[in-house]
């Protein structure tokens, strides 16, 4: 089975390409390393993936590419041929999405429908894609289950979640396409954003810089474990489901203010904190009603938010001691990136990373997908 994972470079699909490269499947990495957050971090990811794919004996490919470039996908798609599509692939954050709203339209619904379309085109046999808590907004009503309203989104990054789904389910209608959708609780663990609470709070407060806290600390959020995430992920593509939606949480409501004296106690330090009003768009509480996921998906997390922050803690020392040593991701025995270090800006097809005997890919140059669209 070859899957195509998108966004495979990042946190959540690096875990989910490494779990599945660990299992024997063929896994193909679309991402287009943009500058969210520092691009050597994904280049380290990718690294794990290759050393996965060398010890399991898996078939491992990277291109570098956007997803919302229709002829790159269709290059792609018509070298690889994946059975499926997991599309991780988008623009987080909810802040970041009110300064900037059209680049998230781009990145997360242009991007959806230009993968749908590939499954569409390619007759891909499941299409499993990333939601998000956020879509059900300020409702007041907890748990959230997934039958509960999500018609009033609080940020752009929500509404483009939203949109997702719609087309999602709209794709279905028309072509009979297998489609699940997957609506991630606040996921952490190692590898994670350095611009999440987690991992941003870990490093703050072990090197005693202070941290902000919006509002009281009597927000609550439903954080959900890594390894917890890509189980629910792995059961999504190992059993196609005509068209659903699912919550991947933990089930448990952490309020910020315990959040931060859990990461105190797993760093041994005390948190230094600023303490600034509440932002807009984010909302009071998330919490996953998991009954629909347990019962469709036989999805039951394990990790309580304490194990969670240890094994977080514990990689982040990893990686400092690793830094301090002045050892580099780069360095790991049979693996160097060659020309793979182009800026992230550039828009052809690339394969950065060749795993075992696997060759170079790079298609010429594409279009933007507004020109192809201008002249239709």
């Amino acid at each position: 089975m070859k899957v195509l994972v998108t966004g495979g470079a990042g946190f959540i699909g690096s875990h989910t390409a490494e779990a599945l490269l660990t299992r024997g499947n063929s896994v193909v990495v679309v991402d287009e390393m943009n500058d969210y957050y520092n691009v050597r971090q994904k280049e380290e990811n990718l690294l794990i993936l290759c050393a996965t794919a060398e010890k399991h004996g898996s078939r491992f490919k990277f291109y570098r590419a956007d997803c919302s470039d229709a002829r790159q996908m269709e290059t792609i798609f018509a070298a690889e041929r994946p059975d499926i599509i997991c599309h991780l692939a988008a623009r987080a954050g909810v802040r970041p999405s009110i300064a900037d709203p059209f680049l998230y339209v781009q990145a997360n619904v242009t991007g959806t429908v230009t993968m749908l379309e590939m499954a569409h085109r390619f007759k891909v046999k499941n299409f499993v894609y990333a939601s998000s808590s956020s879509v059900y907004g300020s409702n007041t009503k907890v748990p959230f289950a997934e039958s509960d309203p999500t018609e009033k989104p609080v940020s752009p990054y929500a509404a483009t979640k939203k949109a997702c789904e719609l087309m999602a389910q709209t794709y279905h209608h028309l072509y009979g396409i297998p489609c699940t959708g997957l609506r991630f609780f606040t996921v952490y663990g190692p590898r994670g954003r350095p611009d999440m609470a987690p991992l941003m709070f870990v490093d703050k407060i072990s090197r005693g810089v202070p941290i902000n806290r919006f509002g009281d600390g009597s927000s609550s959020r439903d954080y959900t474990y890594i390894a917890d995430i890509v189980s629910g992920i792995l059961a999504s593509i190992d059993n196609p489901h005509p068209c659903e939606v699912f919550n991947l949480g933990n089930s448990g409501v952490v309020r910020l203010s315990h959040f931060i004296s859990v990461v105190e106690a797993a760093v041994g330090k005390k948190a230094v904190i600023n303490v600034l009003p509440d932002q807009p768009g984010d909302v009071p509480t998330t919490f996953a009603d998991l009954t629909k996921s347990a019962r469709q998906l036989g999805y039951r997390p394990t990790t309580s938010i304490e194990a969670g922050i240890r094994k977080l803690v514990e990689w982040y020392a990893a990686q400092a001691q690793r830094r301090e040593s002045g050892e580099t991701a780069s360095a790991v025995k049979g693996y160097s990136w060659g020309e793979a270090k182009v800026s992230p800006t550039r828009r052809d097809v690339e394969e950065a990373a060749v795993c075992g005997e696997e060759r170079m890919l790079t298609p010429p140059p594409s279009p933007p997908l507004s020109e192809e669209m201008d002249t239709a």
